[in-house]
């Protein structure tokens, strides 16, 4: 059910090209790809793995947890999986009261929420992890929905739009992803839906030419324009 308690409107009347909105939550929504990073690499480390570049471990942000961490560090057995999930939630709890919003972002939440877009997350956190920072920066009722990797699949698997899709009864036609990954836009893809990429997140933004997004937003005072503009 939709989180929001809105009521449904009849979508023909609306004057828009998109009425779901997903939006990635690390990176796109949430300034943590920096700590993300540090807690991948110092995991590694705690459980004596060669421990991933920036670049690399960058690079798994939006994945789920534990494919996210496999992939970065590949030498260490899976056996040792589960050490290595624990250190990294222990590194990041221990910071994630340093990390917040990216400016702008609720002023363009609030703007889409007039204009009647159903909005919603999906993203490789677990539901746990959402769920903390929803009520940590005080977005709780902001989203009509969610999905986690843990919950569905992790990207680019189409599992968490194609979830949220059928919850809201839209087509991908009139769904849009919003992400700062090649794996946020390939799951677009994955789910016949269009996506826009945003360049201040985890993957740099040459890579995402490729996965034909409509746009890519260079800020969110950016990526507000252009959704108000054309979305």
């Amino acid at each position: 059910m939709p989180l929001s308690g809105r009521p449904p409107s009849d979508i023909r009347m609306r004057p828009r090209r998109f009425d779901l909105i997903a939006f990635d939550w690390d990176g796109t929504l949430f300034d943590s790809t920096a700590l993300i990073t540090r807690c991948i690499q110092a995991a590694v480390a705690d459980v004596g793995g060669t421990v991933p570049s920036r670049e690399q471990a960058s690079y798994v942000i939006g994945m789920g947890l534990m494919q996210a961490l496999a992939h970065a560090a590949p030498d260490v057995p899976a056996e040792r999986h589960a050490q290595l999930g624990e250190r990294y939630r222990h590194h990041y709890m221990a910071a994630q009261h340093e990390i917040s919003l990216f400016d702008g972002v609720l002023p363009m939440l609030q703007s889409l929420r007039e204009r009647n877009h159903w909005l919603a997350v999906a993203t490789g956190k677990s539901r746990r992890g959402l769920d903390e920072a929803l009520h940590s920066v005080e977005l709780l009722g902001v989203f009509d929905g969610s999905r986690t990797a843990d919950e569905t699949a992790g990207k680019p698997s189409p599992v968490m739009l194609l979830e949220l899709m059928r919850e809201f009864g839209i087509d991908p036609a009139r769904t849009l992803m919003i992400g700062d990954t090649t794996h946020d836009l390939q799951m677009a893809i994955n789910a016949g839906c269009a996506s826009v990429g945003v360049s201040y997140g985890a993957h740099e933004p040459e890579a995402f030419a490729a996965l034909r997004p409509l746009h890519v937003a260079h800020s969110v005072r950016q990526l507000h324009d252009w959704l108000l503009a054309h979305a």
